[in-house]
């Protein structure tokens, strides 16, 4: 049996900010991955040092083959503090996305996958109701900076997986096991974000 695909069918790989860039301490999951027992085998560090080898990696990209290129912004980098925004690390994500468009690569820009700023996790991550508000201001202040480079925005990777892994299964950051109680107010709180960022960020 053959499959065939339309014509300007969109090809692309994926990989996310933590995964990758190297020396995101200033996240949570930097925090849980150096946790006892996080079940976590070694901690991110270097990575694969993509922060510095961005260029190499867009360029695999394209030599085999494909169209498009989905990454994640640190919000920690962005944001390092609440309501202080590193205009360095916004055009740091400037030049990622121009050197995507250079290659002929469509930027597929994914605005918050998995990892937190410390300062958000401290207040309560997504469980707690302010999290919507800090989350569209983030939105809203990266893309009056970088919007005019994204090809394709995606505002949350995989937000039932974030819920169920970090209050359910206890395997992301917070770490929490069967609180089916802060379950629901963290899908709950990511519908909202994801419903008004997503305004933001069109």
């Amino acid at each position: 049996m053959s499959v065939t695909f339309p014509n300007g069918f969109l090809w692309g790989v994926a990989a996310a900010s933590h995964q990758i860039e190297g020396g995101n301490w200033n996240n949570d999951w930097w925090e849980f991955e150096h946790r006892p027992g996080s079940g976590c085998v070694e901690p991110s560090g270097d990575c694969t040092d993509s922060y510095h080898r961005y260029g190499e990696d867009i360029a695999l990209v394209r030599d085999h083959g494909f169209g498009a290129y989905r990454f994640s912004i640190e919000w920690s980098r962005i944001e390092p503090e609440d309501g202080e925004f590193s205009i360095a690390a916004l055009d740091y994500y400037r030049r990622v996305l121009a050197e995507c468009h250079e290659q002929g690569v469509q930027p597929v820009v994914t605005f918050h996958h998995f990892s937190n700023p410390r300062w958000v996790a401290a207040f309560g991550g997504w469980e707690a109701p302010e999290i919507v508000g800090r989350f569209t201001r983030y939105c809203e202040r990266t893309v009056a900076h970088i919007g005019d480079l994204i090809s394709i925005g995606c505002t949350i990777n995989e937000p039932n997986i974030l819920s169920l892994m970090g209050y359910v299964v206890g395997a992301f950051p917070p770490g929490r096991e069967h609180d089916v109680g802060a379950y629901v107010a963290v899908n709950d709180n990511l519908v909202q974000a994801h419903t008004i960022a997503y305004e933001v960020i069109k």
